[in-house]
């Protein structure tokens, strides 16, 4: 503990973190404590089922993901914080799910890179807490180190943990982004929340791919955010037919998730839709140039994917699209493209419209 924190009203101090942190733009800060065993036995059970697939990284650091003062030495609470990032009404989104020309880009990717804007606000949070508190040991982390957010997050009172494995809140929903700072201030935690699925399966009974194979249990393998973004090869064949039009990522479960209908629009301008990726074209995106991809997609979170990975990702699409000449010229044209995974994503989709490669 620093040795000004025994001179310190650390319930006050805790109260105005909150307080601060929402005058930066969260929707809601909370303290949790770093008690994670129950969700360590959950992890390595997880990988012991090779639920993670292609991500490694899962798995690379033991103990640490579950162990915060094993990460960051010193840690006594983390705190915790949620910002809402929904850009628009969940109608457009359904909207363009509908609309097979159309390209579906996950809802938190629309605008500038959530990275970013959460770890500018969190670091702000943390000079705010040690110009009140004096020198502290601290560290910030957004989705950038082996951290179990959501179990952190339900720790500090922001929402439990739902059906579908992402964080729900019964005033707000799930449309938000997490963020943490591990800190050695000894601050009182807050009660982690009860859950409140009830008999629900809206989540379970939409996934496209079944990826959500019991409830609260998530195969990433099957995952269309994973099988979009993480994953880095060929995607399985037998899920490019459910994959439809989504290019980057997947909403379907927070789409129908009852408890969205509470669901708080992003006060954040940084996420709003950039470049008309809100409802694209995919005819159009396919016949953008790695330059072009580079410049449109700078300073977003779509950078995760590669141009390789966005090529592959939008044939598929095409491929699910309805038939047309645009949509096979569009096809035909990247047939000898130089990476053999998006020539084998082109061949199949040319294939799903009656045409030779």
């Amino acid at each position: 503990m620093p040795e000004a924190a025994a001179h310190i009203d650390l319930t006050g101090l805790a109260n105005e973190i909150k307080r601060l942190g929402e005058s930066l733009g969260f929707g809601k800060v909370g303290i949790a404590d770093v008690a994670l065993a129950d969700d360590e036995r959950y992890l390595e059970r997880w990988l012991a089922l090779a639920r993670h697939g292609t991500m490694e990284y899962m798995a690379r650091h033991g103990t640490k993901r579950a162990r915060p003062a094993e990460l960051v030495p010193g840690t006594a609470r983390v705190v915790a914080a949620r910002m809402d990032y929904l850009p628009e009404p969940t109608d457009a989104a359904e909207r363009v799910l509908g609309d097979p020309r159309k390209g579906y880009v996950a809802r938190y990717a629309l605008g500038r890179d959530y990275h970013k804007v959460l770890r500018r606000r969190l670091q702000a949070l943390a000079t705010a807490i040690e110009r009140r508190a004096g020198p502290i040991g601290y560290r910030v982390f957004v989705d950038s180190a082996p951290v179990l957010e959501k179990a952190l997050a339900r720790n500090a009172g922001l929402g439990w943990i739902g059906k579908h494995t992402n964080l729900l809140d019964r005033h707000d929903g799930s449309w938000f982004l997490l963020g943490e700072i591990y800190t050695d201030l000894p601050l009182p935690p807050d009660r982690p929340v009860t859950g409140h699925c009830g008999s629900c399966t809206a989540c379970l009974d939409v996934c496209p791919t079944g990826a959500i194979v019991a409830p609260y249990e998530l195969d990433a393998r099957r995952c269309i955010s994973y099988l979009t973004i993480e994953h880095k090869g060929p995607i399985p064949l037998e899920f490019r037919e459910a994959i439809g039009n989504r290019i980057f990522g997947c909403d379907d479960c927070q789409l129908v998730c009852p408890w969205n209908r509470y669901a708080r629009r992003a006060r954040e301008g940084d996420f709003a839709p950039r470049h008309g990726l809100a409802a694209p074209d995919l005819v159009e995106l396919f016949a953008w140039s790695e330059r072009e991809w580079e410049e449109r997609t700078a300073g977003s979170a779509l950078r995760r994917a590669g141009y390789e990975g966005w090529l592959r990702n939008v044939a598929v699409a095409l491929g699910n699209a309805p038939p047309g000449a645009g949509v096979v010229a569009a096809l035909t044209s990247r047939a000898g493209h130089p990476s053999a995974v998006v020539r084998e994503h082109v061949a199949w989709a040319l294939t799903r419209h009656g045409a030779a490669a």
